[in-house]
């Protein structure tokens, strides 16, 4: 795959637009499950997706061919939705109703495998306990947190996701989770 994407991305250089197509393509579901993780809106995630292709695009010269395309992309991702986190004072609505169905929430889309009714309900509130200490979590930890627990990425290219040493990124993750560990100690 990344001799096609490093393909594409010559053909972009040298002015064909419709290349850059088919590399969003390849890395739409990839990036728009990094904003949601990290954003927890599917509407916003959209918006951060878009804007991180955009971004992609017009940045596309910057990229240095010798490293891992898709690494640089994430990186930009999650540099957008930790800036819309900075922007934005929490906003805590995991809850929500989502639009045109009948009292339905993000939760009640899991699948319950075989489970009775009562295990799956204890199961939604223990997921949403954790996705809500992750919100509470400050996005330099959320950020590592999702990364890798959630998109379960190497510590390495976590690394390189975020511009950050190594062992910075284990120490954030080790710090998480201890934050993590403390909000959900009632558990």
């Amino acid at each position: 795959m990344d001799l096609i994407v490093q393909r594409r991305i010559r053909q972009v250089l040298k002015g064909d637009q419709n290349a850059f197509g088919e590399i969003v393509e390849l890395y739409k579901d990839k990036v728009y499950q990094i904003c949601f993780r990290m954003l927890w809106d599917r509407h916003e995630a959209e918006d951060a997706a878009q804007e991180t292709f955009l971004k992609a695009f017009l940045n596309i010269h910057t990229y240095n061919v010798d490293k891992k395309f898709s690494t640089w992309l994430y990186r930009i991702a999650t540099n957008l939705c930790i800036d819309k986190i900075r922007k934005k004072k929490p906003d805590y609505h995991l809850d929500a109703e989502i639009a045109g169905t009948d009292g339905l929430n993000m939760y009640s889309h899991l699948s319950s495998g075989d489970q009775l009714p009562e295990e799956e309900v204890e199961s939604l509130e223990v997921q949403e306990t954790i996705h809500q200490a992750i919100l509470l979590l400050p996005e330099k930890y959320r950020s590592v947190i999702v990364l890798k627990y959630i998109e379960e990425l190497p510590l390495q290219e976590i690394a390189n996701i975020l511009d950050l040493p190594l062992g910075t990124v284990k120490t954030r993750v080790h710090r998480g989770r201890e934050a993590l560990r403390k909000h959900l100690r009632h558990l």
